[in-house]
This record gives structure tokens, C-alpha cells and sequence, in this order.
């Protein structure tokens, strides 16, 4: 039976409920997980079963259930706070998808209510809009959208996520592939002109490691989420580098847990269990597992 099946499930959320437990925490939040509108999470899914070109491997999706099972899913492994990372490939989704995010945040009070955009005419407003209803962390993806982060359109909206104070979750790495606009350069661009941006960079950046903790190490509004780094399926094409992982350990505060649940192609413990392979220490885990997001949500 695979682990999306009922036996398995149960057996792993014990063992993930074990391994938060052991560290003395109350639970586990994720920054990094999606739940998109049943058709555009069927043309994600199909993509990845397609080996598309930015994998270029095979990429079984671990936990293909339906909505429900998968928010079940979640509060089983003791989840208290996740997010719904949705993300437009072209212009006129993001409204829309904005849209459907507030309600499925009214309907899962777990989930941190979510929003994007894009660069197009009347994404501030939108974006205005989807603050105003709650919204408490934005998704950005570089390499999907495929546009540089320093579009002018996009000029307005940064300002205004910076006054807010509110996080965006941004893939801006060239993993697995590069895009026009993935690597640390056009982020540094951005955070040249928004110094107080609360940037959340996706897989700590990967393959970039070191000059996205350059970035955080400069910028104190930026963060790194652990979303596929250091499992063996990342490390296999993308090894951390074991010379930065004194900075890793200096930056704890500001690394997050994020798992890309439920599109992953192993389980979920695994992306737990890769952490405490670092030795870094048991604050450093209890910070990424839990402690870090809360402070930063304030949950």
C-alpha cells in the first residue's frame, strides 16, 4: 500500500507526531505546502506525472488525495499552521485564484489565509484587497510566472507588502531549473530598493545556497524555507554545502520548515528527518519546525 493509503498514513503520522514530541514542541507549522483549485492541481500533478522539463525525472506525488484527506492528513501529523501556496503562470489567474484562497482559508482556520500575484495593471489593487481580507503570506514564483521581480508593474505591490509587514514565499532559485529570471541577482536588485521586505526564498534558494544566506545574512527581513533541501532526492542533484553549514546554524531564527506537501516524491517525515541529519542541534529543529514561523505569523 503506498503512503497516500490509510495503513501507511496512520503508521507514518505516528512517527511524525513522535518526532515533534521528542523535541518538546506542540506541533509542527509548515510554511511551504499547496492547495490550488481542483483543476489547476490536476494540471500540476499531470505535469510532474509527464516528467516535465523542469524536472527531468521521475517524481511520484506522494500524498494524491482529495482535499480533505489531504487537510486530514496534515492535522494528523500535528501540522497547527500551514499555507496554500497558489501562484499564477500568466496574467488574469491571480485574482482568481486570490478569491478562492480566502475561501479556503474561511473554511480550514488552520491554514494561513494566502494570496499571489502577477505583473499586470491592477495587481496592487488586488493585492490591497487581499490584505484587507486577511491575507498574511503571498506566493511569488520567478521561474513559473517567468518574470523578473523588478518589473515595474510589480513596483507598487512590493512597496505595499512592505508596509504591511506581511511574508511572501518566493521561488526565486534556479532549481530545478534555471528560469529567465531565477538566481539571487534580480533579489538583490529588489531588496536594494525594499530594504524591509519580508522575503520567505523557497528551497533555501537551491542551487544558489550561498548567495541566498549572503542575501539573508544582509538583510534581516529575509528568510529561508527548508522546502526539499537536504533529502536525499535534492541532495542527489543539489548538495548543501557542508562549508556553509556554520551560517546555517548562525541563521536559525530565520529558516523555516516548509515541505511542498502534498506534490513530494517521498514522505513527509523524511523532510523532517533530513534536518536533524545536519547536527545542528535540537534548538536549531525546534526553531525551523515551529518556533520561527511563529514568531514571524505571530500565531
Amino acid at each position: 500500500m503506498s503512503e497516500s493509503g490509510t495503513t501507511a498514513g496512520d503508521h507514518e503520522a505516528a512517527e511524525v507526531v513522535e518526532f515533534w514530541r521528542q523535541l518538546g514542541l506542540p506541533g509542527l507549522v509548515d510554511v511551504h505546502t499547496h492547495f490550488m483549485p481542483k483543476n489547476v492541481m490536476d494540471k500540476v500533478w499531470a505535469y510532474f506525472d509527464a516528467v516535465g522539463p523542469l524536472t527531468a525525472r521521475e517524481w511520484p506525488i506522494t500524498y494524491r488525495m482529495d482535499e480533505d484527506a489531504r487537510v486530514a492528513r496534515l492535522r494528523e501529523f500535528g501540522v497547527r499552521a500551514f499555507t496554500s501556496l497558489v501562484y499564477p503562470h500568466k496574467p488574469d489567474m491571480a485574482q482568481w485564484l486570490n478569491e478562492w484562497a480566502t475561501q479556503f482559508a474561511a473554511r480550514t482556520p488552520d491554514c494561513l489565509h494566502t494570496a499571489t500575484f502577477h505583473p499586470e495593471p491592477g495587481a496592487a489593487e488586488y493585492v490591497t484587497a487581499a490584505i484587507d481580507a486577511g491575507a498574511r503570506v503571498f506566493k511569488a514564483h520567478v521561474q513559473v510566472g517567468d518574470y523578473d521581480p523588478n518589473d515595474p508593474l510589480l513596483s507598487h505591490v512590493w512597496g505595499i507588502l512592505e508596509d504591511a509587514a506581511v511574508p511572501v514565499v518566493i521561488h526565486c532559485g534556479s532549481g530545478p531549473a534555471p528560469g529567465t529570471f531565477t538566481g539571487p541577482e534580480p533579489i538583490a536588485a529588489l531588496l536594494s530598493r525594499y530594504t524591509e521586505l519580508r522575503l520567505i526564498v523557497a528551497h533555501m534558494g537551491l542551487p544558489e545556497y550561498s548567495a541566498f544566506l549572503d542575501l539573508a545574512e544582509n538583510h534581516p527581513g529575509v528568510h529561508l524555507d527548508t522546502t526539499m533541501a537536504f533529502t536525499d532526492f535534492t541532495e542527489e542533484n543539489h548538495p548543501f554545502p557542508a562549508a556553509d553549514l556554520p551560517r546555517l546554524a548562525d541563521l536559525g531564527d530565520r529558516v523555516l520548515f516548509g515541505s511542498d506537501y502534498p506534490n513530494i516524491p517521498y514522505r513527509y517525515l523524511d523532510a523532517l528527518t533530513a534536518l536533524t541529519r545536519l547536527d545542528l542541534g535540537d534548538d536549531w529543529v525546534r526553531g525551523v519546525c515551529h518556533d520561527n514561523a511563529v514568531r514571524l505569523f505571530d500565531l
